[in-house]
């Protein structure tokens, strides 16, 4: 929404730099979405949710449901495992969507995107991103360094690992690490 305020529900949108956030208790909300297929979640995820979460008002775990894309956990596990991890972090909403993430923004009055960046490589494409989702609805995107401890990490990585019998035990939180040996011991 752009131009004005309207009152909903004690919660009024209200425009800052053309962003609509939401202002509760008088308070503006600043909130994030932090967006993956999280297949399945890492630590470096969980550092990021829980950096982010430091940072801002409210962070959206948001597991896009991509249609051309065959996971080894179902969205809805992804989405366990997300609510099971983040539980201690008060602040932080798990949720999917299909479609334009800038979309799942405005209808949450979510004013920023939050991604990590594990390498100068990352950095090109998330520029791209960034910039487009701009363009399409003023979304701002927000760039976090992944913990040096984390910079190599990526879910597909852990997966083969674990596929080929590796230990990735301190990789992903302890019960992920349940979920993926148990997957992965049916397969």
């Amino acid at each position: 929404m752009r131009g004005g305020s309207v009152v909903t529900e004690g919660r009024v949108p209200v425009v800052a730099d053309t962003v609509v956030a939401e202002t509760v208790a008088g308070e503006t909300m600043r909130r994030v979405a932090y967006l993956g297929s999280f297949d399945p979640v890492t630590n470096g995820h969980l550092d990021i949710i829980i950096r982010a979460a430091r940072l801002h008002d409210e962070v959206f775990v948001v597991v896009g449901a991509n249609l051309a894309k065959e996971g080894l956990f179902s969205v809805d596990e992804r989405l366990a495992m997300l609510r099971e991890v983040t539980r201690g972090q008060p602040n932080v909403r798990v949720d999917k969507f299909r479609g334009l993430l800038v979309e799942f923004c405005k209808k949450n009055h979510i004013s920023a995107i939050v991604k990590g960046l594990r390498a100068v490589s990352d950095f090109e494409y998330e520029m791209e991103m960034a910039q487009m989702n701009y363009r399409l609805a003023e979304i701002e995107t927000l760039f976090m360094t992944a913990n040096p401890l984390y910079s190599f990490l990526r879910s597909s990585l852990v997966k083969e690992i674990a596929r080929y019998g590796g230990d990735v035990s301190s990789l992903v939180p302890a019960p992920v690490f349940a979920q993926l040996q148990e997957r992965l011991a049916a397969s």
